[in-house]
């Protein structure tokens, strides 16, 4: 199987797209697939603490829930620096197991194969 990429550019302003990019992610990385989600534009927030504690939609499990799930079942959270920079977002405002990224990194991981889903 390929590596997975799962694109989310949404935060507070969307919960439903927000969240749904993370179950996708936990999915994939709960079968043992590698898996990477990159936050790009408003969904960098998601990476620090405490943004996404109150972000919910109902029939949804909570944001928080499925976000740790997520690492905890080995996913990886790749944050925009692109996007980051503006926004004042450094390595150090991250949550476990987020990271800053270039857009070189992804583009190789993409050319490495990887298959990506956007939200």
């Amino acid at each position: 199987m390929a590596d997975m990429l799962v694109s989310c550019s949404y935060g507070k302003e969307d919960p439903e797209r927000a969240i749904l990019s993370f179950i996708f992610g936990n999915v994939a990385a709960a079968a043992d697939q590698p898996t990477a989600l990159l936050l790009t534009i408003e969904g960098v927030r998601l990476a620090t603490p405490g943004y996404a504690d109150d972000i919910r939609k109902d029939g949804f499990p909570a944001l928080t829930e499925v976000m740790s799930s997520f690492v905890g079942n080995g996913g990886q959270i790749w944050v925009c620096g692109t996007c980051a920079k503006p926004r004042g977002i450094t390595d150090n405002d991250l949550i476990a197991g987020a990271r800053i990224v270039t857009a070189a990194h992804v583009v190789q991981y993409l050319a490495s194969g990887a298959t990506s889903i956007g939200f």
